[in-house]
């Protein structure tokens, strides 16, 4: 498993990152453990969660994720083998999150990171993200910005200097970005770097075979600032693998289960993802693996975050580190995207 360097840290992070947001909800702790496991064998050093882990979030189980890895580290003792990253919600509608009121602001983010310590078994973190910006901006899923003169978002400066003295107490390593956009990734890195304030290393946005918008214009920022790319739903929710085609919906599978990720099913979608099925499939190659084999490969991004519910599509997924694209399989890539460019943004 190959090693990259985590932004201008020393720390070394494997090119695959295992997700774990379907624990507590699609996967129970002993299953979590075995992805646990299996992952670390592979040459896997990096777990990426979130307070309001599993998704979908609710007030039953926000946490359980969070409470399962350090589970984990309690029975295997070994915190120290892994770089673990988490993130702290942002507004929303999270009713159940700090009286419905998550903000990034001094009390909710000193509140939350306690606690996800706290259910982390841990008194440090590696890698702390922001989860979505405070301000309201075009992230999950909206392409184009509305300006909101009058939104009362909590200022960038105040969020940074809550962080700075939590790294300043040992609690965070470094922090992260999480889909954020151009403005707001220059906006920290400019402030961090005339107020000497903790850098971001890296940020955590979409990345995958149906949504390549971070190119557009976080690519250049992620190379150039090396802040690189924690690049999540590679998959697209399992589109990718060919299993949604026609219609099916497989039993327990993501899409079945949960009406709301509505981005991952639209006739754009459906067929973006048949032709890289078919490319994929003309190559000899698992549809899966060639999706998570070119996100791995871009050079702005640092490690790839794939989830499973399953053993042996982790196994499989896992296995995509080995995968080298040629350029007649590339070439084949970049026609399907100039054909139907970012359909699940």
């Amino acid at each position: 498993m190959q090693k990259r360097t985590l932004g201008r840290t020393d720390l070394k992070v494997s090119a695959i990152t295992l997700g774990t947001m379907t624990w507590g909800e699609q996967n129970t702790e002993a299953e979590a453990f075995e992805q646990i496991r299996l992952a670390k064998d592979a040459g896997v050093n990096t777990l990426d969660t979130a307070e309001m882990y599993p998704v979908p979030p609710n007030g039953t189980t926000y946490g359980s994720t969070e409470t399962i890895i350090g589970n984990y580290f309690r029975r295997h003792g070994d915190r120290s083998d892994w770089v673990l990253a988490s993130k702290v919600a942002g507004p929303g509608r999270l009713e159940h999150i700090r009286d419905g009121n998550p903000r990034l602001d001094r009390k909710n983010i000193v509140a939350a990171l306690d606690a996800s310590l706290d259910r982390l078994q841990t008194d440090y973190l590696d890698l702390y993200q922001l989860h979505w910006p405070d301000r309201k901006t075009n992230c999950f899923g909206q392409l184009g910005y509305k300006h909101e003169p009058d939104d009362q978002a909590t200022a960038i400066e105040d969020t940074l200097e809550v962080l700075d003295d939590l790294v300043k107490a040992g609690k965070i390593r470094h922090i992260g970005l999480s889909n954020e956009t151009p403005w707001g990734t220059s906006r920290f890195l400019q402030l961090a770097e005339t107020r000497g304030w903790p850098r971001a290393v890296s940020i955590q946005n979409p990345y995958s075979l149906l949504n390549r918008s971070f190119e557009v214009g976080l690519a250049e920022i992620a190379l150039r600032e090396q802040i690189g790319l924690l690049a999540y739903s590679p998959l697209a929710f399992g589109v990718l693998s060919g299993k949604y085609l026609g219609g099916a919906r497989p039993a327990g599978a993501r899409l079945s289960l949960f009406e709301r990720f509505q981005r991952y099913n639209n006739p754009q979608v459906e067929k973006a993802a048949s032709a890289y099925v078919e490319l994929a499939r003309l190559h000899g190659l698992d549809p899966a693996q060639l999706a998570l084999a070119f996100v791995t490969a871009q050079p702005f991004v640092t490690s790839n975050i794939i989830g499973a519910t399953k053993l042996e599509q982790l196994r499989s997924n896992l296995a995509s580190v080995e995968l080298r694209l040629d350029d007649e399989l590339l070439a084949g890539i970049e026609a399907i995207h100039q054909q139907q460019p970012n359909p699940a943004p």
